[in-house]
């Protein structure tokens, strides 16, 4: 999805300024299957207004510029609505940690231990938040769904972890763990 696209999704659950669409994607119920920064949202929230998309407010702040409120349109609704029709690319993993990992035969065992170590603990930390997580209202059938195989996905990654953390450290510290595939 593109970022204008992104904007208009947080929009259709309510207005929100510039920066809660951002945390919307650091912490929210976005968080855990796509980002969006600064430099995307705010250009994109300036063309989704020009094109009618969005509607903007000022909200007086004490001893600070006005905060810019958006809300979705009618057209930006519809616009939004379309865009979900669109055909979604395949998942893909962009992961720091997973690209270590790959290279764990250049590390020493007691780091690819503690890497995966640190993983466990922040997917089951992720998991509690997922599983503790309840909205006042009533959740729509699409996000409940969603935190579901979110819960799944981050449930399998830690038991994967946990499972096979043991045999790459002992093959980390084998000499023939530098044989390239």
């Amino acid at each position: 999805m593109d970022s204008k696209t992104l904007c208009l999704g947080v929009l259709s659950r309510g207005e929100a300024s510039g920066y809660e669409i951002k945390k919307a994607f650091e912490e929210g119920p976005f968080s855990h299957f796509h980002q969006a920064s600064f430099g995307a949202i705010y250009p994109s929230l300036n063309a989704l207004s020009n094109e009618g998309l969005v509607a903007c407010r000022a909200q007086a702040q004490e001893k600070r510029p006005d905060k810019k409120i958006y809300s979705l349109t009618a057209k930006g609704r519809d616009a939004f609505a379309a865009a979900l029709l669109s055909q979604p690319d395949h998942d893909r993993v962009r992961s720091d940690f997973l690209f270590i990992l790959f290279f764990a035969q250049f590390l020493p065992p007691a780091r690819v231990g503690a890497l995966i170590d640190e993983r466990i603990a922040w997917y089951r930390q992720s998991l509690e938040r997922m599983e503790d997580c309840t909205e006042t209202n009533v959740v729509p059938a699409g996000a409940a769904f969603v935190r579901g195989m979110g819960i799944a996905v981050y449930r399998a990654a830690a038991e994967y972890l946990e499972t096979n953390r043991d045999a790459l450290v002992a093959d980390v510290a084998e000499p023939e763990a530098l044989v390239a595939e």
